[in-house]
């Protein structure tokens, strides 16, 4: 079984970090990324860098980093103006969030639920005619820290307005879900869409890689994953990093599942990002080594 992993660090990883980190930094960890066999990344944000100022250099990262064929380049697009900026600089596809609470959509975004859900439709219109593969993220999916808990029937509700898309994922944008939250949100969207289901889970609570299995048993096409889990949102009070990709494929490859992706290489494009932060990161393979070890 081949399962699709899209690494997130250099965009949901990187934007939740104090450090800036310069743009040839940023460069060399997607070609590290790309050499480890990572064939969807998501590499930038088109929000204001008032805003997600980690994310201000989007257009020279997309200017710089390698164009190696199967290779595609995600952007987060918020609104119109973020999908000038991403066409401009060249994605192959984007990701456009819908926060499923008012309060959430409001912190995130600034603007209410259904603008957002208005502002979707006009985004993914356009970059669909520009041949932009076209993501629907429902943030906060299972959990907000403003309101609560959040209603799997809401989370279909939003996707079934949002036939534009070409795939869902569907964020544990806080951490706060278990498996059973997992297969109830796979449920609940399998009644009102057929497209195919991407996960995003953070590891806040300690639950994300069971939540990937659970996921994957569920029938998810794709799960996110930030190499070094860095990341997290700066609009979500105690939002921690993402699963690691490392985690994720050590994980994967020894329950007999394949990804494409070279556990090595993945570990040397951590240890490059760790090194550039200057501070021990998350993930825990980088610590405890492959087993059965690989090398001398």
């Amino acid at each position: 079984m081949n399962i699709e992993v899209v690494e997130v660090g250099p965009r949901d990883g990187l934007q939740n970090e104090s450090v800036i980190v310069p743009t040839a930094a940023k460069v060399a960890y997607v070609e590290a990324l790309v050499a480890a066999g990572l064939r969807r990344i998501e590499a930038v944000s088109f929000v204001h860098p008032v805003r997600v100022p980690q994310m201000a250099d989007a257009e020279e990262v997309m200017a710089r980093v390698p164009r190696v064929p199967g290779v595609r380049y995600a952007g987060l697009v918020l609104n119109e103006r973020g999908l000038d900026r991403a066409l401009k600089a060249g994605v192959d596809e984007v990701n456009v969030v819908v926060v499923a609470t008012e309060t959430f959509s409001q912190r995130n975004q600034g603007m209410s639920v259904d603008d957002a859900v208005r502002g979707f439709g006009v985004i993914a219109g356009r970059a669909r005619e520009a041949g932009l593969g076209v993501t629907l993220t429902v943030g906060a999916s299972f959990g907000c820290p403003f309101e609560g808990e959040v209603d799997p029937a809401r989370v279909a509700e939003l996707v079934r307005r949002c036939p534009e898309a070409q795939e869902v994922a569907l964020a544990d944008t806080i951490g706060v879900g278990v498996p059973s939250d997992v297969r109830r949100l796979v449920e609940a969207v399998g009644e009102v869409s057929a497209l195919p289901l991407r996960f995003h889970f953070h590891n806040t609570r300690n639950t994300g890689y069971a939540n990937a299995l659970a996921a994957l048993e569920a029938g998810a096409a794709t799960l996110d994953a930030s190499a070094g889990g860095i990341g997290g949102c700066p609009f979500a009070p105690a939002a921690t990093g993402n699963i690691a990709t490392e985690d994720l494929l050590y994980l994967l490859h020894r329950s007999g599942m394949t990804t494409g992706a070279d556990l090595p290489g993945v570990l040397a494009a951590a240890a490059l990002i760790e090194a550039e932060l200057g501070e021990r990161l998350p993930a825990q393979l980088g610590r405890a080594g492959i087993w059965p070890a690989t090398g001398p």
